[in-house]
């Protein structure tokens, strides 16, 4: 099946309706978006949407985060998921590959991106395009939560 990448300038039904099924699918805890939040998120000079479609739907999606720092312009790859029907397919590496693309384009030198132990797929996946896992440790902190 071949996958088709591209990226996402117009926030549509279709879109809306794509990302109201991929987004369970990636965090239990993530409010629905609507239109609003996702023109929102398209309108950012700081994020590249790509989709991944399959067959013509939408079958994943992933964010590349790009920012200037003093170090230098900074690439992430966040929130990255694909369609549990459309898994094992291809999405989510030519979803990677193009982030990449877009990333050496814009003269990042480096892309980051954080995945769970137990994505064990998707780690095997971003090692086999060439990431290396890096000794750092990730701190959050919640913000509005009583730290009583």
């Amino acid at each position: 099946m071949t996958v088709r990448v591209e990226v996402l300038s117009e926030v549509t039904d279709e879109v809306v309706e794509a990302f109201g099924r991929l987004l369970p699918q990636l965090s239990g805890s993530a409010p629905p978006l609507d239109r609003a939040a996702l023109d929102s998120i398209v309108a950012s000079p700081a994020i590249t949407v790509l989709l991944a479609r399959s067959s013509g739907v939408i079958a994943g999606t992933l964010t590349l985060a790009m920012f200037p720092l003093p170090t230098g312009l900074r690439a992430w790859i966040e929130d990255v998921v694909v369609d549990e029907s459309a898994r094992g397919q291809g999405a989510g590496e030519e979803l990677t590959l193009a982030a990449l693309r877009q990333a050496e384009a814009a003269g990042a030198r480096t892309v980051d991106l954080t995945s769970r132990p137990s994505r064990a797929a998707a780690g095997r996946l971003y090692e086999r395009l060439g990431f290396t896992a890096r000794e750092s440790r990730l701190y959050r902190y919640a913000l509005g939560q009583d730290k009583g």
